[in-house]
């Protein structure tokens, strides 16, 4: 039968090593490091990601521009494939009205599926380049999640990391310690008794 005792690192007996202590001590910190500091260091991450994303996201959507197309060409024609746009990932020819200026055609991202004579919403920069849309709000909370969730994951690494660093260093500190106990209690056993 194994019988364990909790605590007994923290308890004062004279089987206890000063890497003893310093091990359980350890182990309180990198509870604490874990359980308290992590998470708020995901939070404060995900929270500093969120602004910058979402001033991003402000400064584009002030820059572009979006229209109402139709896009053009033969039932044939099939629209470009466009790398790194996931809502519009092929390129076709559009054409739209603007007020002053009159029609204008111009290459643009559109939308999957997309084909001659449907409308198609595209957005242009200031200028006049096809550009993909600006990020919208669930573009700016997935940045935000994730950020928030690798600073974390990180951060739980690192502090892993360091214990088990710790835990290798106190392994060897208790060996030295048990090694120099052996050798002035090992003689004492070993000797022949007359």
């Amino acid at each position: 039968m194994r019988t364990r005792v909790r605590g007994w690192r923290w308890r004062h007996n004279p089987l206890r090593r000063r890497s003893d202590v310093m091990e359980a001590w350890t182990v309180l910190v990198a509870a604490v490091l874990l359980f308290v500091v992590t998470p708020l260091a995901g939070v404060a991450a995900g929270l500093y990601a969120h602004d910058q994303a979402r001033s991003h996201a402000t400064a584009l959507r002030a820059e572009r521009h979006q229209v109402r197309a139709s896009v053009i060409g033969d039932e044939s024609a099939r629209p470009r494939p466009v790398r790194g746009d996931r809502a519009h990932p092929y390129q076709a020819k559009v054409r739209w009205t603007e007020p002053g200026t009159g029609r204008r055609t111009a290459v643009a991202r559109v939308p999957a599926g997309s084909r001659a004579g449907d409308e198609v919403t595209v957005w242009f920069d200031a200028r006049g380049r096809a550009v993909a849309p600006p990020p919208n709000d669930v573009a700016v909370w997935q940045h935000t999640v994730t950020v928030g969730l690798c600073a974390a994951g990180g951060s739980v690494a690192v502090v892993l990391l360091g214990y088990a660093v710790q835990r290798r260093a106190a392994l060897r500190h208790r060996m030295d310690e048990w090694e120099r106990e052996w050798a002035r209690t090992g003689p004492r056993w070993t000797q022949p008794r007359a």
